[in-house]
């Protein structure tokens, strides 16, 4: 059927629609209250001026529609099939930094809890995201000093001959070995943690106070003054989060920068009326967008601007936010020192916007009360309604555009920091250290700032003269006197695995055995099947909870040990990934390079192998000596002898001297 034709018969009902190019690739998903009429909108004549809609429609050779109940139900849908078709027209989130998760894996016999960045449908529970990230890795520390629920990998499936540390230093309960604890003690434990990170601290001191007392009847004193520590722990907390309830309402603010085709856009997270972290977003190759062109002014004034008292409050203030405006009447109702700025017909904020908050916030567990933005759109409120329902708490979710007072003074400095965030990305400034720092420990989910980095790559040609060299980083620079050359010895042939357990192990088995601390972070120079070597290696040296990651070639892709399943493609111009592969290609060069002298070293000695007497320890020495093949034809017996004995030295002079 012609796709004319086609359109014709679509339905005016709300709905999905799909256009596909010549391949059958999904090209562009939009939603509409009525498919007709939006879809068959994009073929009228004055539509083909728009750069975006005429290279659509050329493109497109067929389209697809899924009709739904109404617009609501329209959004969900279009969101889903946009991060699932990724549409070269859409605007597409790109995001380098997600937030993480505390993971409870309840479909486990011995359930443990992790720090997680990626949500999956595995029988577990997710609690988060936090803010700031580290905070996920202060709550699982405090789970394993006060609940100790592990998150070791040690295989619980079976037990073991004896614990780990953890266990010793009264961080575990230690289901690894038999009778050590029991399943009726350690789910206690765990429904402890699951009312703790529900957040029901009133249930858990009351059943926490329950066993206390019947501990304390039963003269188990130890036990009950276990449960009278944890009591203490969650009052407390329990008072924090009352104060910081007191102080305001959770709001995420947005603010953007565009300029030459480029876009960065700045997301603050308020929680309690104060700000706890914030997000970058950065487009290089935004898609122009198909809406009627108009003008809307740029968020970002020169500099920030605040509110009628000359001071930011927090987002929990009472001022009203104020209603969103048309952009023709905007400026008329503005604070006089607003600075506006036209946008080029190719960027319209509004659609911008509307496909950002969809693929941020529909289908997450938690969406803040409030979300200031600097633009108004279309289907704001379907929006608004749509995440209001998929939220589980009674209290309705606003999208406010705010004009004037404090909460645009938010927007305008989000707006300000995208600006400087612009800058750094776009305008290639020098990332400073220890921003890097803290945006690796980030990516991988470290518990602290790395400060020693050890990456390990394997060198050899077809088997032969198989070595490993490992580099380190330290303090933001490479410290080239801590370095170390492996030759393999326990490995025949070509297995790369091989090479890098047996590197792994004897380097960490010397650090145990000079009782020298382990690195923030051991990188491997290769795939998956290198990491898991490396990773049985630490397993055997009972070296757990290190972290490990590896980086493919050619990819570029990171794999960090514990999320296999969710590898890390960083953004081409991240800072992180440019020293991950600095750090990659230190470790290859060294490699090659002792590969290449020894492979030299051998060939040089093929001659000297030849004398009777002369074997291949005796040749080494004569060219560690002296240096090559030529010196020692050149030299006298004396100089000879000096390295081996006076029958070699003889025989060797004989050989060179016939």
């Amino acid at each position: 059927m012609d796709l004319l034709a086609k359109i014709r018969t679509i339905p005016a009902e709300p709905g999905v629609y799909l256009y596909k190019n010549a391949e059958g690739d999904v090209i562009y998903v939009g939603k509409a209250k009525n498919l007709r009429s939006r879809v068959s909108s994009y073929f009228h004549e004055g539509r083909w001026e728009d750069a975006k809609t005429g290279t659509l429609v050329r493109e497109a050779v067929d389209v697809d529609y899924i009709v739904v109940a109404n617009n609501k139900e329209a959004l969900a849908l279009e969101n889903n099939l946009i991060k699932q078709r990724k549409p070269r027209f859409n605007i597409l989130l790109r995001d380098d930094k997600t937030y993480p998760y505390v993971k409870l894996t309840l479909g486990e016999r011995w359930p443990r809890v992790y720090v997680t960045r990626r949500l999956r449908k595995d029988g577990s529970e997710y609690y988060g995201p936090y803010f700031p990230a580290n905070l996920a890795y202060r709550i699982t520390d405090l789970i394993h000093r006060h609940f100790l629920i592990p998150s070791c990998k040690v295989d619980l499936s079976r037990f073991h001959p004896r614990p780990c540390l953890q266990y010793y230093i009264k961080r575990c309960l230690g289901p690894c070995v038999k009778e050590l604890t029991s399943p009726e003690m350690y789910q206690e434990a765990v429904r402890d943690v699951k009312m703790f990170l529900e957040g029901r601290p009133t249930d858990l001191a009351r059943s926490l106070r329950a066993r206390m007392e019947e501990a304390a009847n039963n003269q188990e004193y130890e036990r009950a003054a276990r449960y009278r520590d944890l009591i203490s722990t969650v009052e407390q907390l329990q008072e924090r989060q009352r104060i910081a309830s007191a102080e305001g309402d959770d709001a995420d603010v947005f603010g953007y920068h565009y300029e030459n085709g480029m876009l960065a856009v700045n997301l603050f997270h308020m929680r309690g009326g104060k700000m706890v972290d914030r997000r970058e977003f950065f487009w290089e190759d935004l898609p122009e967008f198909a809406l009627a062109e108009n003008e809307i002014e740029r968020c970002h004034p020169e500099a920030p601007i605040f509110g009628d008292e000359g001071s930011m409050h927090s987002a929990g203030s009472t001022e009203a936010a104020g209603d969103p405006i048309d952009p023709s009447a905007r400026k008329e109702s503005e604070p006089q020192n607003h600075i506006a700025h036209s946008l080029p017909d190719e960027f319209h904020p509004g659609e911008f916007f509307s496909a950002l908050l969809k693929q941020l916030y529909i289908a997450q567990p938690y969406v803040p009360r409030n979300l200031y933005v600097p633009v108004d759109f279309e289907d704001r409120a379907e929006l608004e309604d749509l995440l209001s329902d998929q939220d589980s708490r009674s209290s309705r979710v606003h999208i406010l555009v705010p004009q004037r007072g404090d909460k645009r003074s938010l927007i305008d400095l989000a707006g300000n920091n995208a600006k400087q965030s612009y800058d750094q990305r776009f305008r290639v400034l020098k990332p400073n250290a220890r921003k890097i720092q803290e945006e690796l420990q980030e990516v991988i989910g470290l518990p602290d700032l790395p400060k020693r980095i050890e990456c390990f790559d394997v060198s050899h040609i077809q088997g032969a003269e198989t070595v490993a060299s490992m580099v380190v980083w330290e303090d933001g620079k490479m410290k080239k006197s801590d370095y170390r050359k492996f030759i393999i010895r326990t490995v025949e042939g070509v297995d790369d695995f091989a090479s890098m357990r047996e590197v792994v192990t004897r380097r960490y088995k010397r650090l145990q055995d000079e009782q020298k601390p382990m690195p923030s972070l051991v990188l491997i120079d290769g795939g998956l099947g290198q990491l898991h070597a490396a990773a049985e290696a630490l397993e055997k040296l009972e070296i757990i909870n290190q972290p490990l990651a590896a980086i493919a070639k050619r990819e570029e892709i990171l794999y960090v040990y514990g999320q296999e399943k969710d590898p890390i493609a960083l953004d081409h111009h991240s800072p992180v990934l440019h020293l991950i592969q600095m750090i990659r290609d230190e470790a290859h060069r060294f490699a090659v390079t002792f590969h290449r002298k020894r492979r030299q070293m051998r060939d040089r000695s093929t001659e000297l192998l030849e004398i009777p007497g002369v074997g291949a320890s005796t040749s080494r020495r004569l060219l560690e000596h002296f240096g090559s093949v030529q010196a020692v034809k050149q030299a006298d017996a004396a100089a000879l002898s000096a390295v081996v004995t006076s029958v070699q030295a003889e025989a060797i002079r004989n050989h060179f001297h016939k």
